[in-house]
């Protein structure tokens, strides 16, 4: 890696957002709109990523080691509401802290509703329970002295197609165990069968539906109200989590595992963000939306990803009853990821030697709140890296797959996310999902059971329901040159046996097809489908084929919703697992932009592709008027569908899903042919049976079959010099060296 002198290079483009910047760029917006008399609700605010074309000029000189010939401007994204007159408009400015001045700002229309803030969420809380509304639905039900009521305020969800609602929230209603005096207490066992909705501009709530509670071969529909109050949780039990409140011991048989570095880590971070480590480099970004997001990925100096971050995930439900048709998260869109990060804990969520980053979020009056330890970096082993033995010099060579690890963790109402990105020495990306947390939970009636899901725990049912993740690929192999990555489809299929090509049957052949528009696919497993993302200029000198890396999308369940659904109408990403779209900048939501009360997608990857963009120039002869030529980027789905199990409760273990983006003839070798193989001098023995194990009572060798080469398919030596070689003495050597191997067996 070139180093820098930083009087030479100025402040890096893609640098975290500081206070400074944060307060100047709000100043200057509140200026921008003081003259009206209205004020100002911010929402978020992040760096605004340059223009890809001039970004990649900077990151060019970067990489040379020499000044770029123009700084960027350092530019701030602000998202807030002007309120003026009781009315509130949804407004985006981008504000050049270095200049002082407005570059430009853009309001949109009132059905474009923005994530949920946690103010609102807070301010849903009071509002309902001192509302007459609230108060008068709790009277249809009888609940025990002994439990308090708590609200889990959700996103309102899709509008059905006849409804047009103003801003709106809706709350999942659930009680407490007031008795255990631990606001810990586990108040997901305790469902209450209503759902109060709030129009957030006028601050009223505006209804409170009812649930139905039956089960299979009741009716969708809630029972008529009548005069004599419901009693509810007649059966319930407590199902608590928290270790002072389990009904069971922990276990004491446990031992440590200590992950220590005694060196000290080998990754290096700068105080810009930017990561060194094993050869690999990149800049943390981070937003509220996404959370952390990779910039810049390269190996040895050669670029890899421009930019890889996780995008969208959507959790439909699949109880048909009313209101649950609603009931579809869009966990980065309605309430973002970053701005839901946890606080992560030393020794906890991240184990060994750490590195935490912080994140500037704002607050709704536009100043600086740290959001602290939203990141966590640190090294893991992973098991062998390779490995091979010559039983011929009785020789192994062994070393450990080392990864380097970037995670973060959300919590939203029930469930928690944990998101991956892990860099491996042998040049390896691998993107990794966590589902964790607590499964939602509706109320049903004693003695019945449901196909819309599992009784967990009495008078709880956990909905079926799907986790669809979108994560976006924008590649850059070997070269940040538009037009210089391409993607191709590559498939293994079997080839008829024949007499001219494929006489005994055991053939088969790969085939290619280089996407050359904007649009989708899917995982084909019967064919090992893969995506390769290719240099299409630069061929590796060994096998003469394209530089690039590859993945395979898993073949995971997609959305199951009906095509017609609203919540396929907002989700169209979901249906598909590969989405191939031109670049545009700022373009980086797989649903769209704006998911909160949605009632379709709008700016998504559905009409990205519709625009017809394409990537090689043969293919623009069929392009629409929208369509441009353009870099690829490539949109990764896969899924989960939960049935929950009753292992499941009262916390889930973590389902994990992940894929990995492999180089594919991007090295002349192995990459990590240089990782030294040393023996781990801390790993101990462990005695059995009550006998007493020292390292210096284990023989260094096994038995002589197990180390004999022919025991392992390995010729037994010595070699040969082949001028030396006659038939007759080849055949006198091998049979020797073959009937000695058995005598020797048939001695152990």
């Amino acid at each position: 890696m070139t180093s820098h002198k930083s009087s030479t290079i100025p402040p890096h483009p893609l640098r975290p957002l500081t206070s400074d910047e944060l307060v100047k760029a709000r100043d200057i917006a509140i200026k921008e709109h003081g003259v009206d008399g209205a004020a100002l609700w911010f929402r978020s605010a992040s760096v605004d990523e340059p223009k890809k074309a001039d970004l990649a000029k900077y990151l060019i000189a970067e990489h040379e080691g020499r000044s770029p010939e123009s700084p960027l401007p350092r530019q701030v994204q602000l998202l807030y509401d002007v309120i003026k007159d009781g009315k509130f408009q949804l407004t985006e400015t981008v504000v050049d802290v270095g200049a002082g001045l407005v570059k430009s700002t853009k309001t949109f229309p009132p059905h474009c509703q923005t994530s949920v803030a946690p103010q609102e969420f807070a301010l849903f809380h009071d509002i309902c329970v001192n509302s007459d509304l609230f108060k008068d639905a709790l009277k249809e039900f009888t609940i025990p002295d002994h439990l308090t009521i708590t609200i889990d305020p959700w996103p309102y969800g899709g509008l059905d197609p006849d409804e047009d609602m103003p801003r709106t929230l809706q709350g999942i209603v659930y009680a407490r165990d007031a008795t255990k005096n631990n606001e810990d207490s586990n108040h997901y066992a305790y469902p209450v069968p209503i759902i109060p909705v709030m129009d957030v501009a006028t601050r009223k709530m505006v209804r409170i539906d009812r649930l139905a509670t039956g089960g299979v071969g009741d009716s969708l529909y809630a029972e008529a109200r009548t005069d004599k109050p419901k009693k509810l949780f007649e059966h319930n039990k407590p199902s608590e989590y928290v270790p002072e409140l389990l009904d069971r011991p922990l276990r004491t048989d446990l031992k440590p595992i200590n992950v220590t570095q005694p060196e000290g880590a080998s990754f290096k971070v700068h105080a810009d963000n930017l990561v060194e480590w094993q050869k690999w480099r990149f800049r943390l970004g981070f937003t509220p939306r996404e959370g952390a997001v990779l910039h810049d990925l390269c190996y040895e100096n050669r670029p890899v990803m421009y930019r890889l971050s996780f995008s969208e995930m959507t959790v439909p439900y699949g109880d048909p009853r009313p209101t649950f048709q609603r009931k579809q998260a869009f966990d980065f869109g309605d309430g973002g990821i970053g701005r839901a990060a946890n606080n992560l804990k030393l020794g906890c969520d991240c184990l060994g030697t750490i590195h935490y980053f912080d994140a500037l979020l704002t607050d709704t009056d536009g100043k600086p709140s740290v959001a602290q330890n939203v990141v966590c970096l640190h090294e893991q082993d992973n098991g062998i890296g390779w490995k091979h033995t010559n039983f011929r010099t009785q020789r192994a060579v062994v070393t450990r797959l080392r990864e380097l690890v970037v995670q973060f963790v959300a919590t939203l109402a029930n469930y928690e996310y944990v998101f991956a990105f892990k860099l491996d020495t042998a040049g390896g990306i691998t993107v990794e999902t966590r589902a964790t947390g607590i499964v939602s939970v509706v109320a049903i009636d004693e003695g019945k059971v449901s196909s819309y899901g599992n009784i967990v725990s009495p008078g709880a049912l956990a909905q079926n329901h799907q986790h669809i993740f979108a994560v976006r690929i924008d590649p850059s192999i070997d070269s940040y040159a538009d037009g210089d990555t391409a993607v191709v489809l590559e498939e293994s299929h079997p080839v008829p046996m024949n007499p001219e090509t494929n006489p005994f049957g055991n053939a088969y052949e790969i085939r290619r097809k280089v996407v050359e528009r904007a649009g989708f696919e899917d995982a084909e497993p019967k064919f090992n489908r893969v995506v390769k993302l290719e240099n299409s200029h630069k061929k590796n000198p060994i096998s003469g084929k394209n530089v690039g890396y590859k993945f395979t999308p898993n073949a995971t369940q997609l959305m199951l919703a009906d095509d017609n659904s609203t919540q396929v109408a907002r989700a169209p990403f979901a249906k598909h697992h590969l989405w191939f779209t031109g670049y545009r900048d700022g373009e980086l939501w797989a649903a769209g932009e704006f998911t909160n009360q949605s009632k379709k997608e709008e700016g998504g990857v559905r009409d990205m592709v519709a625009r017809g963009d394409w990537f090689v120039e043969a293919a623009s002869g069929e392009a629409s008027e929208k369509g441009q030529k353009s870099s690829p980027v490539v949109w990764n789905v896969f899924g989960l569908t939960h049935n929950p199990r009753v292992e499941d409760w009262p916390v889930m273990p973590v389902e994990i899903h992940q894929f990995h983006i492999r180089p594919a003839d991007f090295f002349t070798s192995n990459p990590a042919l240089d990782i030294p193989g040393n023996k781990n001098e801390s790993s101990v023995l462990v005695s059995c049976c009550d006998k007493k194990t020292s390292s210096s009572s284990v023989p260094e060798a096994g038995s002589s079959q197990q180390q004999n080469p022919v025991t392992h398919l390995q010729g037994t030596g010595p070699d040969i010099d082949p001028k030396e070689i006659t038939q007759d003495t080849k055949e006198k050597k091998r049979l020797s060296s073959t009937l000695g191997s058995l005598l020797n067996w048939k001695k152990d």
